[in-house]
């Protein structure tokens, strides 16, 4: 089966988010992607941060039939999303590839629910650190980028899914600067994709969140900002910030920030050592688990 028949089963995703959720701020409250049908009674695999606290999503195929669907989870570690039509989609579910044993400089093409196609090859795999406190080990960058990227599928030669797309971003090379997609692999699926579909989330103990928006600056942690009424707002972090240790450990990096702060379950009290206009002070951050401030999705 050709690529342009199997992305078909690649649909638009609309959601429709209430004005006072924590997210419509950052997020907006009308989101539109792509997903992707990978089951046969109609779930959809999409990027989570299209429906985050959805009240309404809606589903459009390539021919332009409108579903109404049920946001059914959102998991905070991967950043992947399940919506579940429902009406028929009558569309097949695509078969899951196997995103480790792609390669660089594989072709592939990405895919999303009005039927653009992007055809590209595979950059890089690396270590991705979001700023939105979120890390995965393994991501995957293609060039050249899709304008639509969010949700949409990423498919290998054989028309297998090797994940979903989540950034667009700049790459430079060789003083060239380029732009490139981020793709959350589809490998980190299959071992929560059960727990989703019955419980609304894996079956893991959730991360503690601090709320704040960081990025790296020559290996330094800097706060960008915090998100209101966040744990790190309410223990007083700023922008600006320069976060040097969590605990008793230094700090290398926000790759490294994420995973000692990790180590702590949700909840617990964190020592971070903070330089503000070159002093250093200590500030004590009670954590949070970051579902706790979102909205439920609702069965419509």
């Amino acid at each position: 089966m050709t690529i342009e028949k199997i992305s078909r089963s690649v649909v638009a995703v609309r959601a429709t988010v209430p004005d006072d959720a924590f997210t419509a701020n950052a997020l907006g409250t009308r989101r539109e992607g792509s997903g992707v049908v990978i089951r046969d009674n109609g779930l959809v695999l999409t990027i989570g941060y299209l429906i985050t606290e959805a009240e309404e999503v809606w589903l459009t195929d390539q021919d332009g039939r409108v579903v109404a669907a049920h946001a059914l989870a959102y998991d905070q570690e991967t950043g992947f999303g399940l919506v579940q039509a429902l009406s028929p989609l009558n569309l097949p579910a695509v078969q899951l590839g196997n995103a480790g044993k792609a390669n660089i400089g594989d072709a592939v093409t990405l895919a999303d629910g009005i039927g653009q196609q992007v055809d590209a090859h595979i950059v890089t795999k690396q270590e991705f650190a979001g700023y939105w406190e979120y890390l995965i080990d393994e991501a995957i960058f293609i060039a050249p980028a899709h304008p639509s990227w969010g949700g949409a599928g990423l498919f290998d030669r054989d028309g297998k899914l090797l994940g979903v797309g989540s950034l667009r971003l700049q790459m430079s090379r060789a003083g060239e600067v380029a732009d490139i997609n981020m793709v959350v692999p589809i490998d980190l699926l299959r071992p929560i994709l059960d727990d989703l579909i019955k419980r609304g989330q894996a079956a893991k103990a959730p991360r503690p969140w601090l709320g704040a928006f960081s990025a790296e600056s020559n290996g330094m942690v800097v706060v960008m900002s915090v998100a209101e009424g966040g744990p790190a707002a309410e223990a007083g972090l700023r922008q600006g910030d320069i976060i040097s240790d969590v605990r008793d450990g230094e700090v290398d990096g926000l790759a490294d920030f994420y995973r000692k702060l990790w180590q702590n379950p949700a909840g617990a009290e964190i020592p971070l050592r903070v330089v503000r206009d070159g002093r250093e002070t200590w500030l004590r951050v009670k954590s949070a688990d970051r579902n706790s401030f979102l909205k439920k999705p609702q069965l419509q």
